[in-house]
């Protein structure tokens, strides 16, 4: 039983059996992965792509640097793509995609069965957590952007409203627009009952005279990028 988890590559080097044999079941246990990823969640078909390739790859570079002296630098520029990706990512992604990374280097190692456990239990985790129905505060939390005329006083004209549709709310930005005719008014709120989210913008709407209003997903900058 314990040699499931003892390292496939044989001392005397790496057989192109071996290599193959390494690359398919990463690819494998990558692809399990990135379906897990996809349970309860918005995804993009290139993105769940890459997280199923992903390990192969890493395992691949550990696989071809093993024992030299360079191991340490490749691994670190290995992992330091994942700061550059182009798109910003969401803080399941980034989970993702070292989980996907940490499969890999096991891999990479040769240890197929500490690799197939590994990709067991964080997939569990992901599921069980990816599970969770509650609405949390974060889901409830939004952008709230309302237009007004110039002539209405912002600092206190919309918080009868506020108070009575959310449970808290905060003016971030104020800017003017339409050569200083309209003021846009920039709110973070948490929504107390998303069904009442209509309600909330019509009362909105009497307010500041039909002008433009929008909401959205809250987005920190910062913290949900790569």
């Amino acid at each position: 039983m314990l040699n499931l988890f003892d390292s496939i590559i044989p001392s005397t080097g790496i057989t192109p059996v071996i290599f193959i044999i390494l690359v398919l079941v990463t690819l494998v246990l990558g692809g399990i992965l990135a379906l897990i990823h996809t349970y309860k969640n918005d995804y993009t078909r290139s993105f769940v792509m890459t997280l199923a390739i992903l390990p192969a790859v890493v395992a691949v570079v550990i696989l071809m640097v093993n024992g030299n002296i360079g191991a340490g630098v490749a691994v670190a520029g290995t992992f330091s793509l994942v700061r550059f990706r182009s798109a910003p990512g969401t803080a399941r992604e980034i989970g993702a995609i070292f989980a996907a990374m940490g499969m890999g280097l096991i891999m990479g190692m040769g240890y197929a069965g500490y690799a197939v456990l590994f990709t067991c239990l964080i997939g569990l985790a992901m599921l069980i957590y990816a599970g969770f129905s509650a609405e949390t505060k974060e889901s409830l939390r939004k952008s709230l952007r309302i237009t007004i005329p110039e002539n209405l006083n912002y600092t206190d004209v919309f918080d009868e409203i506020l108070k009575k549709y959310t449970k808290s709310y905060k003016l971030k930005q104020v800017k003017t627009s339409n050569m200083g005719s309209l003021f846009k008014l920039s709110y973070e709120i948490v929504m107390s009952d998303p069904s009442l989210e209509k309600e909330f913008l019509d009362a909105i709407r009497v307010r500041n005279g039909n002008l433009e209003i929008s909401i959205s997903e809250y987005q920190t900058q910062g913290t949900d990028q790569l």
